[in-house]
């Protein structure tokens, strides 16, 4: 069983969308009583809503998000990946179809209810960043606790401390003004996380910096979920940032989606041409783990009784640089140390060159 498998067996589910739909256009909301929609394939329903002068933003999308889990939606400008996100923190309420977070349907509650939850539940970071001008780093990142009714001197020493966690302490007087762009997303990160979310909703928040700084605050944002192991939506139109982040990926085209998979799914087996063309680019020796190729098998096999044992997260490309070249065999382990399966070097290169292919 792979990794996320079991992860998904393990976690509850945080966070599913069902059936969703955001339609834009005159009444497009009234179209859900009428017993001919109703009645309608999904097909039927895109064809007549294009048909009739609507715009399908997002179209009969369903997935759900573990705890704990950082899932990317990525698709190109256009694509309906913003307004799903949108819909999920009822910025924008679907046309059709629920969105459930612990359980509960946020689309039918109480905008009362729905402003707790979010005040409780959600942080939210933006590709603008957000933040008011006229206060200092400290102040934008407290913000949100004092609107929560916390004490200024409990908002102060929460927002400190998600100033050290993002690496700007000593910056807390500083204004966005004279913040860098990657200070200042920071500061965006660090007040989202001051309320402490259950559910963390990223929208495209890094493609506003330069590439450098992008890489860095990728490498932040997977060290920070290493520790707090947030349940995560993160929207970006970069493949290779999605799976660089993502525990699994929603591909979207034209408001549906495409593809749903771990980035190994998308390498390995590419729904069509068009996730094809985005995975081209991307190295499977970089993105692929062990657990991605081997041979499932609990008991080792004969023939690999002297084979290395190798842990199941190892990339391919930290097996075949960091590995003696005439060790050729290899047993693949769980976080415990338990054996899952195994591959040989062969096994490896085939993968390897068989993505140099295509």
């Amino acid at each position: 069983m792979k990794t996320q498998d079991r992860i998904n067996q393990i976690h509850p589910v945080k966070l599913s969308c069902d059936a969703l739909w955001k339609v834009f256009g005159n009444d497009a909301d009234t179209l859900k009583s009428d017993p001919e929609w109703q009645a309608m394939s999904r097909a039927e329903r895109s064809e007549t809503l294009r048909e009739n002068g609507y715009i399908v933003g997002a179209e009969d999308i369903s997935f759900s998000v573990h705890a704990g889990e950082l899932f990317v939606i990525m698709g190109l400008s256009g694509s309906g990946k913003s307004t799903v996100l949108r819909c999920i923190a009822q910025l924008q309420k679907p046309s059709f179809g629920h969105v459930f977070l612990d359980g509960e349907c946020l689309d039918t509650m109480a905008e009362p209810a729905l402003r707790d939850i979010r005040r409780r539940k959600m942080g939210m970071v933006f590709q603008n960043f957000g933040l008011i001008p006229h206060f200092t780093a400290l102040q934008n990142i407290a913000f949100p606790l004092k609107v929560r009714g916390e004490s200024k001197a409990d908002a102060n020493r929460t927002a400190l401390a998600m100033l050290n966690l993002v690496g700007l302490d000593g910056r807390g007087d500083a204004y966005p003004s004279e913040l860098s762009g990657g200070m200042q997303q920071r500061v965006g990160i660090a007040r989202s996380l001051a309320v402490d979310p259950e559910l963390w909703l990223l929208d495209e928040p890094f493609s506003a910096l330069d590439p450098l700084i992008r890489r860095q605050l990728q490498d932040e944002l997977i060290a920070l979920q290493a520790r707090l192991k947030k349940s995560i939506i993160f929207v970006t139109h970069d493949f290779s940032e999605a799976v660089r982040l993502a525990d699994r990926i929603a591909i979207m085209r034209d408001g549906k989606m495409v593809q749903l998979g771990r980035p190994a799914d998308l390498l390995l087996n590419p729904a069509d041409d068009y996730v094809a063309r985005f995975v081209g680019d991307v190295s499977r020796l970089q993105v692929l783990r062990l657990d991605d190729i081997m041979t499932p098998d609990s008991k080792i096999p004969s023939g690999f009784d002297k084979a290395i044992h190798l842990d199941s997260q190892m990339t391919l490309e930290q097996c075949l640089v960091d590995l003696d070249p005439k060790q050729n065999k290899f047993v693949i382990t769980d976080e415990a140390g338990k054996p899952i399966g195994h591959c040989t070097r062969a096994d490896l290169l085939r993968i390897v060159s068989e993505g140099a292919s295509q």
